[in-house]
């Protein structure tokens, strides 16, 4: 037991020497829980129907469509914490194309919000994500407010990252 506690799990041994290394293991988690997280995403919405979808239209879709609230692309890229406008942009167009999302444009700014069919997409996404999901996150030994807290140090830590992308991209 002693030394599976030592042992350090990490993607990139050459990241994971010296002071620090800790972040590499974190990083791996990151790496895992994004791959599972994106996985899940699209076999959920594989459930309820739509098997085409990637990860970031889900994304989108879903933004869209919260708090029933038009959006813009600017918007929608800030609050999903996405630099290239144009992967979202794309999103946007393929899901309009499906009917899931509707635009107008008023000057010239585009307004996205979901369609009736994508507003019901998301709620059947809800319900397949409540029986297989949270049902089964109810099972493990961590509360609501576990899972707000490691939430909130999650997007303290994007910050950090963030803050390093700028500082790496001034070298």
């Amino acid at each position: 037991m002693e030394n599976t506690r030592k042992r350090r799990i990490v993607s990139s041994r050459h990241l994971a020497e010296g002071e620090g290394w800790e972040a590499s293991e974190f990083e791996y988690g990151l790496i895992i829980a994004f791959n599972a997280f994106s996985r899940w995403m699209v076999k959920c919405m594989a459930a309820v129907g739509h098997t085409e979808m990637s990860p970031l239209e889900i994304l989108v879709l879903h933004n869209v469509n919260h708090r029933d609230r038009e959006k813009r692309l600017s918007d929608i890229c800030f609050l999903l914490n996405i630099e290239d406008m144009h992967t979202v942009n794309y999103a946007l167009r393929k899901l309009s194309k499906a009917g899931l999302v509707a635009s107008e444009k008023r000057g010239k700014e585009v307004f996205y919000r979901t369609s009736p069919e994508g507003a019901d997409l998301c709620q059947a996404y809800r319900e397949v994500r409540q029986g297989c999901l949270l049902e089964g996150l109810a099972r493990m030994d961590l509360s609501g407010e576990d899972l707000r807290e490691i939430g909130a140090h999650l997007r303290a830590l994007s910050g950090q990252y963030d803050q390093a992308s700028r500082a790496a991209s001034s070298l």
